[in-house]
């Protein structure tokens, strides 16, 4: 049995690492988490950067990965603590973003200021216990490859981008949009998409 195993299937050692690793009612880790596991830990490529004032809340037991040539600007924020986040090459991520796993980014994305990507959402069902404390859900969000994001749009959890969709600036996406597609509004609609015989942006 791995260490990870053990830790996962004994409740109390499993409550104590978490807390060795995050303060309790936080969801940053701990100073010598950021210090000492996360420039090690995970996966940065080749020429990758990350400005000083962008804040990664990243934790080891799930996956973060920043592609080569991938840029993270400053006042952006970026949390794996309930979800992986995958990040490929030459990607540029805002000023001010905010994306939250589980999230899967492609090739060449270019995310403006002011984003939210979330893959998580509270449960509310419960009217006897406030949403903060109840039930976390996530959905995995998947951008591919070419996708340009405007600025301060939203991003809802369980949506996919096909390839180089756009997405107008002050969007909320709430359902998957279609690969060569141009999208606006709240919520977002698909008003434009490429025809491959005309080689034209044509209206919907």
């Amino acid at each position: 049995m791995s260490v990870i195993t053990q830790i996962k299937s004994n409740p109390r050692l499993k409550s104590l690492v978490h807390w060795m690793l995050i303060p309790t009612g936080e969801s940053r880790p701990r100073l010598w988490v950021r210090w000492f596991i996360t420039p090690f830990y995970h996966h940065r490529g080749k020429g990758a950067v990350v400005r000083y004032y962008a804040r990664l809340d990243i934790f080891p037991f799930n996956k973060f990965s920043l592609g080569s040539k991938s840029i993270i600007e400053d006042f952006a924020t970026i949390n794996n603590g309930v979800g992986d986040v995958i990040i490929g090459d030459n990607c540029g991520i805002g000023i001010g973003n905010v994306i939250i796993g589980p999230v899967n980014m492609g090739n060449y994305v270019m995310l403006a200021q002011n984003i939210v990507i979330s893959g998580l959402n509270h449960g509310y069902e419960d009217v006897t216990l406030p949403p903060r404390v109840q039930k976390v859900v996530t959905k995995q969000i998947t951008i591919s490859d070419n996708v340009w994001v405007g600025a301060n749009s939203v991003i809802t959890a369980g949506v996919t981008i096909g390839k180089h969709a756009i997405i107008g600036a002050g969007s909320v996406v709430t359902k998957n949009i279609p690969e060569y597609s141009v999208a606006v509004g709240n919520p977002a609609k698909v008003i434009k998409k490429y025809n491959f015989t005309t080689n034209n942006w044509e209206k919907t």
